[in-house]
């Protein structure tokens, strides 16, 4: 069983946030941790070379912000009564919710953050960027995000547990703890490897345009490398589906999820920024913004939790 100990559930009392809180509290009640509670006040400060942008009576404000959000946190767990161990109340300031939550999970040695995403995507996403999505990226503890749905669906019993891999060290670190999670819930693990029929551009020259044309046994060494991964990485013997597609590996993931009703996704992100962030992109991050169903992230770096 996994051990977590502490888990952190950030707030802002959205419809997607409130939406989340029953997971978080499944979860904590699940592996018997505390529970953080987290809301984070955004700081605002005049200008001093425009007085007319000055907030009279900041602090009154600030007073006021704090008393409504935690009338707001007693509601949330009045609302979902749990038999949890232990419920920490916290409102922090700060200019960036995302970089107070990352400080928050590193100094009280959070194991897992639980938060909602809108999966925003288009112009809404470039001109509000995401929350989550910047948590997930740099936050050194495996993140558990729920979608915004139209419609919340109850916490139910996870069935089916999908763990895209491939075939890099980051996945099967993903993979452990999929084992994991589908042996404390008694779920079924789904393992899907995606085939990206792309080559490099350094073979361009070759006369070759597929992937298949360098590897035509592709299919079945594919097959043997995740037999070899399940033997390799850490955890309990579950019971297991093994599937290899072609295609674009985060469409054919959600695609994929979409259509055998998984009910939670397990996958690894590298945690890169910067260019190598923009260059490569982030198969886990789109993953996490358009996944239907609640997205596990494992990371590469940083805190774990495996026994």
């Amino acid at each position: 069983m996994l051990k977590i100990q502490k888990i952190l559930y950030p707030t802002d009392f959205s419809n997607c946030s409130k939406q989340t809180y029953p997971h978080a509290c499944f979860l904590a009640e699940k592996y018997g941790a505390e529970l953080h509670i987290l809301h984070v006040i955004t700081i605002h400060t005049g200008d001093a070379y425009d007085p007319s942008y000055d907030f009279p009576h900041l602090e009154e404000y600030n007073v006021h912000l704090e008393k409504h959000a935690m009338e707001e946190t007693d509601k949330l767990i009045q609302g979902y009564q749990v038999g949890m161990h232990k419920v920490f109340k916290v409102q922090e300031r700060g200019y960036s919710p995302s970089a107070v939550i990352l400080q928050y999970a590193k100094d009280h040695n959070i194991d897992l953050i639980v938060m909602g995403t809108h999966g925003r995507r288009g112009l809404g996403y470039l001109f509000l960027g995401s929350v989550a999505e910047e948590v997930t990226r740099f936050a050194k503890r495996p993140v558990y995000t729920v979608r915004e749905q139209k419609v919340a669906k109850s916490v139910e019993k996870i069935n089916r547990i999908l763990a895209p891999v491939d075939f890099s060290d980051h996945s099967k670190k993903s993979l452990a703890y999929a084992k994991f999670l589908c042996e404390d819930y008694n779920a079924s693990l789904e393992i899907l490897h995606v085939v990206e029929d792309k080559i490099h551009p350094a073979f361009y020259g070759s006369g070759k345009s597929s992937i298949f044309d360098f590897m035509p046994d592709i299919w079945e060494k594919s097959s043997e490398l995740i037999q070899q991964m399940l033997k390799e990485v850490p955890g309990p013997d579950v019971e297991t589906k093994t599937n290899i597609v072609e295609g674009s590996a985060a469409k054919e993931i959600l695609k994929y999820a979409d259509k055998n009703n998984i009910d939670l996704i397990a996958i690894s992100t590298h945690g890169r920024s910067g260019s190598d962030h923009f260059l490569l992109g982030s198969v886990a991050e789109k993953v996490t913004r358009r996944s239907m169903c609640p997205v596990f992230t494992v990371k590469s770096f940083g805190k774990d939790f495996l026994n």
